[in-house]
């Protein structure tokens, strides 16, 4: 018999009681936790550092969990913002047809990221899914901007503008203060000449500055709007325009002509614009000469618009609306109450008798506009004096009416007048 001790030597040792493989490897697995301050890719940085410092070419790692997850979505980050850029790029020649202005457009998108980068920075904030939704949200507010702006410019081309000539716009949308500040903009921006459209404008121009050139539109008074007592239709100094002033005599005589056996008539407008005064005390003196009794009817704002116009049509035949701001985005409420009252409105433009007239002596704001444009053309060529340039007004007024109040109020109307079209 031979002894075991004679074959084999025995050596004791420690080993694991199990072995893990990854792909087929022996694997070891390194979990840690994020130290206060520091971000997963700043960890994951830290680690790859370590490995080609300590780890042999025999050595491979490989990522699992949140780890895994945030390499991958950088890395399909880069993928899909560069195919993004190429789509849209992509839409945007198709649909301006030139491989020119999406390149404009583009050009945002650098600026746009650069600054959402540098505020990430200076905020502290990580790249991580929500700033990357946000980058990308980013991208696409930027580039319809761009669209817009390039839209715009192409548009103003077309119409014979020149490249290096600009034109800054501003919409108040009726209110006064903003209005304001839109024109003191304009004389910061030391603007060449300043066009106003509507009496508010105008007056908020005239107080801003004395020395730019103001042209007005759609003003129906200018003598009223300024305070110019002595007014004869030149205003002198920076202002001169034109009025969309309609004869107010021969508005008032269309209440006769419509309206025979009418015997009062209510006169409906806003307190606070002044032109509208000036219209309603013109009106009255020619309708009271005709011998209708005239009572006169004013709101302060829209809100009180509805109240007003029941007390109207409760003592008038018949009621007339001056060329008015605030009556003119209140139609529908002032139909509201006319029409089933039967009482119909003779209207000083053709905006209002659109939306609740029956009748107007109507301008052509087209051709207004138009006229206005040529006057500007003469003083920014030098080729007029707007000291000397007396208000335009509008030439040829046609009589209209609105042919679907006409068949609710069964009227008749004479054939002289021409349907408003829709």
């Amino acid at each position: 018999m031979i002894q075991m001790d004679n074959l084999i030597s025995l050596a004791e040792n420690v080993a694991p009681p199990q072995l893990y493989h990854y792909n087929r490897f022996l694997s070891a697995t390194v979990s840690a936790g994020l130290a206060k301050g520091k971000t997963i890719g700043q960890g994951l940085d830290e680690m790859d550092r370590i490995a080609d410092e300590t780890l042999g070419d025999d050595f491979r790692t490989a990522l699992a969990g949140d780890s895994k997850e945030f390499r991958e979505s950088s890395s399909s980050l880069m993928f899909a913002f560069i195919l993004a850029v190429m789509l849209i790029y992509l839409i945007l020649a198709a649909q301006f047809e030139s491989f020119k202005d999406p390149l404009v457009i583009m050009l945002t998108v650098p600026l746009a990221i650069a600054g959402a980068l540098v505020f990430m920075w200076g905020a502290d904030q990580t790249m991580n899914i929500f700033s990357q939704i946000g980058i990308i949200m980013l991208i696409g507010l930027v580039a319809k901007n761009g669209i817009l702006i390039v839209e715009f410019a192409n548009q103003k081309q077309e119409a014979g503008l020149d490249k290096m000539r600009t034109i800054e716009e501003g919409n108040a949308s009726n209110d006064i203060p903003t209005c304001a500040t839109i024109v003191n903009g304009f004389v910061s921006s030391e603007v060449d000449l300043i066009m106003a459209n509507a009496t508010p404008a105008l007056q908020a121009a005239v107080a801003a500055t004395n020395t730019i050139p103001i042209l007005g539109t759609s003003v129906t008074e200018y003598g009223v709007a300024l305070s110019i007592s002595d007014f004869s239709g030149t205003v002198g100094g920076n202002v001169s325009g034109t009025s969309d002033l309609a004869p107010l005599d021969q508005q008032a005589a269309m209440v006769k002509e419509l309206f025979p056996d009418a015997k009062t008539v209510g006169i409906l407008y806003c307190s606070g614009e002044a032109n509208s005064v000036y219209q309603a005390n013109v009106v009255k003196e020619c309708l009271e000469a005709d011998g209708l009794t005239v009572n006169i009817f004013t709101f302060a704002d829209s809100n009180d618009v509805s109240t007003v116009t029941t007390s109207a049509v409760a003592e008038s035949d018949v009621l007339y609306i001056p060329t008015d701001n605030t009556a003119a985005s209140c139609t529908e409420a002032i139909a509201a109450v006319t029409v089933p009252a039967g009482v119909p409105v003779i209207a000083g433009e053709e905006g209002i008798c659109k939306g609740c007239g029956l009748a107007t002596l109507s301008i052509n704001y087209y051709d207004l506009g138009r006229t206005t444009g040529e006057m500007a053309v003469k003083i920014l060529k030098g080729e007029a004096d707007i000291s000397e340039m007396p208000v335009e007004y509008f030439q040829g007024p046609v009589k209209k009416f609105n042919k679907d109040m006409a068949e609710k109020l069964n009227v008749t109307i004479p054939d002289e007048y021409v349907a408003i079209e829709d």
